[in-house]
């Protein structure tokens, strides 16, 4: 509200809540005010959404292990309990077991998409579970799974990443026996994708009111890249400029593929 009285053209939000805010993102849209939401997007049909593809995220995760081995027992590691972006991923996974024959979901644990927390909860189920071929996840616990097979002397199954600089760290180093996986999660950049669309708006474009953005993906082949370009402690980003993200509203006004995360080189 106050930023409405001080005039601006246009609000970007994260919001922490898709309703909480809508009287205000209201008032702003009668101002004359342009809002994008992103992230934590928001219900008020005035404002603009740009939200990350999290059951895609799910699916990706089961396409690549169905292009890897003809099913498998998995074990799934989910993120915070009645948190929507858990939901969306869950989705995505159990679609994607659908989708590909001979893939069961033999566990399932919380591990708050924390490396701590997947590594003690993946320890505590692992005495119950049979040999596990694959782990699905949901970001920053693929390491923690890695240590709790490793502390169990079981010997470590497909992991999928997610971004973060220990995992890709962890799987670099397994290269050398020949390891392979893949590895995907938001960017932080994704705020700058908003302020862009913010200004595509303001000047005169025509952009949906909903737009999705894909997730970060490191294969294998891109995997010395992104490691180098992932801060320690940190998380994998991409810097996306202008251009970029008026080709990424131009494919999805015309149902085209969306054009690949920018990169340095």
């Amino acid at each position: 509200q106050n930023l409405i009285l001080q005039g601006y053209d246009a609000i970007v939000i994260n919001a922490a809540s898709p309703n909480a805010l809508n009287g205000a993102i209201k008032q702003a849209c009668d101002a004359g005010i342009v809002v994008v939401s992103f992230d934590g997007i928001v219900t008020e049909p005035c404002a603009w959404r740009i939200a990350i593809d999290f059951e895609g995220m799910g699916k990706t995760q089961m396409d690549y292990l169905a292009g890897r081995m003809k099913g498998g027992k998995l074990l799934e590691i989910r993120g915070l309990a009645g948190v929507f972006v858990d939901d969306e991923i869950h989705k995505g996974i159990e679609a994607g077991v659908k989708a590909h024959s001979g893939f069961s979901i033999a566990g399932s644990v919380h591990g708050d998409w924390t490396q701590t927390v997947a590594q003690r909860e993946v320890a505590g189920i692992l005495p119950t579970l049979p040999e596990i071929d694959a782990v699905v996840t949901q970001g920053g616990d693929g390491y923690g799974a890695a240590q709790a097979f490793q502390a169990a002397g079981r010997k470590v199954p497909l992991i999928i990443m997610g971004n973060r600089y220990e995992e890709l760290k962890w799987w670099k180093e397994q290269t050398a026996s020949g390891y392979e996986t893949m590895s995907l999660s938001i960017a932080p950049g994704l705020a700058q994708v908003a302020f862009w669309v913010a200004q595509q708006i303001l000047a005169g474009k025509d952009v949906p009111k909903d737009l999705r953005l894909p997730t970060v993906v490191v294969e294998q082949a891109k995997l010395d890249y992104w490691l180098a370009h992932t801060p320690e402690g940190g998380v994998t980003n991409a810097t996306y400029p202008q251009d970029w993200t008026v080709k990424l509203i131009d494919a999805i006004v015309g149902g085209k593929d969306l054009p690949a995360t920018p990169t340095e080189g």
